[in-house]
């Protein structure tokens, strides 16, 4: 039932002790109903104003906080402007916007914004360190279309823990448009940002590493923007789910309790051609996907999430915690609701790249931590590609546990799974992606701009743990008859 290699590689011992410390408290369900009794709270949307120069300033602070997940004492966090999470960011399409991101930690962070097409020098990564007691200032203009993307910690070697204690938030970008969707936010536009997590009899964050599963944290308490047990109020027909799998590890397969239809209207990178008609949706860690879910007067139903289909055997699949069905947000109808007009037909343009003549083909192979062999080294740049040019990146995943990819700076597009095409779900711009056991992907991807051969982007596992591990590379953006550069010692530490 469980394969020989995670056997040697993470001591597993014998099946008897599955079911040890995996049974689900109120806030998951595994064989009863979710009692839903807090009400959602909805990340606030971050004030802003414009300087001399016309760019959107915002400000977030990153500070120690506590939360009271559960009876007793409260739980101790990091939150961005408050105690857990942060503030939703809004911007709009061709904006040029400035950050002051202050960090009162007690330790070195960084933000990096995931799924933004940014400078290298302003993503937030790894080489953008943020000391205690200082302020960094990234600013850029958006140039890509709608979409909900995120922001989280990105320090080296400590991205999981940051995340686990709760440094999050959602960065919405918006264009003109004149789509009938709902847009409302936080009446009927609602983020659900989405994590696990596992407290220790004291309610204090437990961080250990199983020595089984290779997945790092897995979390048994499910909250949603920082809520245990959540319900929220719909006042109409139509509601628009944002969904973020802000989670370390755990991977969601979003449906509804009844199993109702709902439509996927936009993946990572923005809206779809056309809506999706759908009953689940799968998320691994860093993936978003918005859905509308249609709602009748006075019911009440549950985003449920599903046993997860990550192609692994079944043993290995408990320990990742693919076989957990987990209840998520209740939905709870009004009376009277006001009436939402129909979904149009037409999202956006079908997303296109010309990739008959790459400029590049390569290869990327996940493996005992390392891709292509290597583990993260702060001061070594694994690839450069150029300036306007389209490549296509084979990913392989030739482990016998979950892996996924992310590529800072860039959406790409998913050319075929195993050698056939992808998924409906998946035929959006995305900028992180599940590559199960065992199989290969092909994506394509074109460098708009942004040129800098001393600073690097990153690629790397978004299962927080692996990625820590050192399961991480970089890639430098060159110009015409740049090379690339050496990292000074100041950006090559950790």
């Amino acid at each position: 039932m469980v394969s020989r290699r995670s056997v040697l590689m993470y001591g597993f011992a014998g099946m008897p002790v599955i079911a040890a410390g995996w049974r689900a408290p109120d806030a998951c369900r595994t064989d009863e109903r979710t009692a839903f009794t807090n009400k959602l709270a909805i990340p606030p949307l971050a004030r802003s104003h414009h300087d001399r120069h016309g760019r959107r300033v915002f400000d977030l602070r990153a500070a120690p906080g506590s939360m009271r997940f559960r009876p007793g004492a409260p739980t101790e966090t990091w939150g961005f402007n408050g105690p857990y999470l942060g503030p939703t960011l809004r911007a709009r399409r061709d904006e040029t916007v400035l950050v002051n991101v202050r960090n009162d930690l007690p330790e070195e962070t960084t933000v990096h914004w995931h799924g933004m097409h940014v400078p290298a020098a302003m993503d937030g990564g790894p080489h953008q360190p943020i000391p205690p007691g200082t302020t960094w200032s990234p600013t850029w203009t958006i140039k890509q279309p709608a979409a909900t993307l995120w922001y989280h910690p990105h320090p080296h070697g400590r991205t999981a823990r940051h995340v686990h204690h709760g440094l999050a938030g959602m960065f919405i970008v918006d264009e003109i448009e004149a789509l009938a969707l709902p847009r409302h936010y936080g009446v009927d536009d609602i983020p659900v940002i989405v994590q696990d997590k596992r407290l220790n009899p004291d309610n204090q964050l437990n961080e250990e590493i199983p020595t089984i599963g290779g997945m790092g944290v897995l979390g048994d308490l499910i909250i949603v923007n920082g809520t245990v047990a959540p319900y929220v109020d719909v006042r109409s027909t139509r509601v628009r789910l944002r969904l973020l799998n802000a989670s370390n590890s755990r991977f969601y397969n979003f449906g509804m309790a009844d199993d109702r239809s709902f439509a996927l209207i936009a993946t990572d990178g923005g809206l779809l051609a056309a809506p999706l008609d759908t009953h689940r949706v799968q998320l691994s860690p860093g993936e978003r996907a918005e859905i509308v879910v249609a709602v009748r007067p006075g019911e009440r139903v549950t985003l449920r999430s599903y046993r997860s289909d990550l192609g692994i055997n079944i043993g290995d699949q408990r320990f990742a915690g693919g076989g957990d069905i987990l209840d998520i947000l209740e939905l709870r109808a009004a009376s009277e609701l006001f009436p939402s007009p129909p979904l149009p037909g037409t999202l956006g343009e079908r997303p296109v790249l010309d990739v008959s003549a790459p400029a590049a083909t390569r290869t990327f192979e996940l493996a005992d931590f390392k891709i292509n062999g290597l583990l993260m080294d702060m001061g070594r740049i694994d690839v450069g590609v150029r300036r306007g040019t389209t490549e296509i990146w084979e990913v392989a995943n030739l482990d016998t546990i979950p892996h996924n990819f992310h590529v800072h700076d860039v959406q790409f597009l998913i050319l075929s799974m195993d050698g056939g095409p992808p998924r409906p779900e998946l035929g959006g711009w995305k900028d992180t992606f599940y590559v199960k056991p065992g199989t290969r992907a092909r994506i394509a991807m074109r460098f708009a701009d942004y040129a800098d051969p001393d600073m690097p982007y990153m690629y790397h596992c978004h299962i927080l743990w692996h990625e820590d591990q050192g399961m991480m590379g970089q890639f430098v953006v060159l110009g015409p008859g740049q090379r690339p550069g050496t990292l000074p010692m100041s950006h090559a530490h950790g």
